[in-house]
């Protein structure tokens, strides 16, 4: 029983000490967090209501990166980008109504991407069997010092 307790004590303290630095607030975190709930709103661009093109406007406007209106447009900007080497920061983009580009959102890591959908901004796998059927390309449009910026840890 004794080596029991130890063995999940080791454990509880090491999902402790990972998780205060897996998970470090930055202001890309901050800034997409916040928005998490903002409902959706068709040709919304601000906290009173996003559609997924005007959520990234908003976000990226943060980070001193001007995106086009919508997202078919925002697929053309910055650099193509593997799914296997997305990085937090990064553009996703679906074919949610026919074919084309119709829907897009924020690669935010650990294989999530923040988006405004219909029941509002929030956070989604794109493993979900809905977005990974979808999934259509990736765009870097932040540079290496707006990444930089981007994910600097608040708490230092």
């Amino acid at each position: 029983m004794k080596k029991v307790s130890l063995f999940l004590l080791g454990l509880a303290l090491s999902f402790v000490v990972q998780g205060g630095s897996a998970f470090a607030e930055t202001p890309l975190s901050q800034t997409v967090n916040e928005l998490v709930g903002t409902p959706y709103k068709w040709g919304g661009t601000t906290k009173t209501g996003f559609d997924c093109s005007g959520f990234l406007k908003f976000v990226y406007n943060k980070f001193g990166v001007a995106l086009t209106r919508t997202s078919k447009e925002q697929a053309q900007q910055g650099e193509w980008v593997s799914q296997d080497d997305l990085r937090p920061g990064d553009l996703v983009f679906f074919h949610t109504f026919g074919t084309g580009i119709s829907h897009a959102g924020v690669y935010v890591g650990n294989g999530a991407f923040a988006h405004a959908a219909d029941d509002g901004v929030k956070i989604d796998k794109l493993s979900m069997s809905y977005y990974a059927k979808r999934y259509v390309t990736a765009r870097r449009v932040l540079s290496d010092d707006a990444y930089a910026q981007a994910m600097r840890d608040k708490g230092n």
